[in-house]
């Protein structure tokens, strides 16, 4: 049996304006898990993790951390996580370098070794450029690798990711995933909340969804999307008819005179859509998803609990 990296219990938050932003959330990641906590702005995600960091304090409910509560042991909970917030909030006159040391003294780590550490990290994330520069002349990406550099300095078993990767560009979304799969491989407990649902499902082991700060999912990836029971494609295609054929259980759509968006069955066989789609003279050039299928789920899941 898997170890519990974190375990949530019947997490109660109501606000002094008797919103009741989390309604008995339970919720359990495994230790090694790359975890994803997904939900609409407002659902409760970012209260919940604002209860793990000590940033806001629960109404009820149980929360223990590597198997220290929060409530009697929270200077232990909280030395287990390194935490990425989505706002830049570190000093943006000081130097790259020194912010990561800095903060590895908040936690004990003697001088000597937390600048190995920075220098170590700062190399993995391809920051060692930048390590005398002040962290305000940083672009947007690169501020948020030094915040993951930041979060690791004091080796924690546990990384909270909250929105990582909002305002950064391709290229370097894809190498901080590539580093942060690797510290994954190796032990490292991530628990990841973003808007980019394409990478939740790409990354993530098991997942939590929130609405309206209940519990509406809280499975592995693979159960959760063969939840899906439809699938919406876009075909380019050679120029289409003014009259769509009809294809069976599935809905048609013309975008324009080479595109078709069609809706079908996920037990649909795609090669048969094609042949059908031939023998009314339409040849098929390319396919894709409209949306990915973690996305379409989340909406129909989202829609149908409002």
């Amino acid at each position: 049996m898997s170890e519990i990296s974190i375990s949530i219990k019947d997490l109660h938050k109501y606000y002094q304006n008797s919103l009741h932003a989390l309604k008995g959330i339970s919720v359990d990641v495994l230790k090694g898990d790359f975890f994803a906590l997904l939900g609409p702005n407002g659902a409760g995600k970012s209260t919940t993790i604002s209860i793990l960091c000590g940033l806001a304090t629960k109404t009820s409910g149980d929360v223990t951390i590597n198997g220290y509560s929060i409530d009697t042991h929270f200077t232990e909970a909280k030395s287990q996580l390194g935490i990425v917030p989505q706002e830049f909030n570190f000093n943006i006159f000081e130097p790259c370098e020194q912010i990561i040391i800095n903060q590895a003294g908040y936690y004990g780590v003697p001088r000597t070794t937390a600048k190995k550490r920075a220098e170590a990290l700062l190399a993995q994330l391809g920051l060692s450029d930048k390590a005398k520069t002040p962290a305000g002349q940083l672009s947007g990406g690169l501020k948020r690798r030094l915040m993951i550099a930041r979060a690791l300095v004091h080796e924690p078993n546990i990384l909270i990711l909250d929105e990582p990767t909002a305002g950064v560009d391709i290229s370097l979304r894809r190498s901080m995933w590539h580093f942060l799969k690797e510290k994954n491989r190796n032990g490292l407990t991530i628990i990841l909340t973003t808007h980019y649902l394409e990478e939740a499902e790409q990354l993530c082991k098991n997942i939590a969804i929130i609405n309206h700060g209940e519990l509406i999912a809280n499975t592995d990836m693979k159960t959760l999307l063969n939840q899906l029971h439809t699938e919406t494609l876009i075909l380019d295609c050679s120029p289409l008819p003014t009259q769509l054929p009809p294809i069976n259980h599935s809905t048609l759509t013309a975008k324009d005179t080479h595109c078709l968006e069609i809706t079908l069955p996920k037990n649909q066989s795609i090669s048969e859509l094609i042949q059908t789609l031939n023998t009314h003279q339409i040849t098929v050039h390319r396919i894709q998803n409209k949306a990915n299928r973690l996305e379409e789920l989340f909406i129909q899941l989202v829609e149908y609990k409002k």
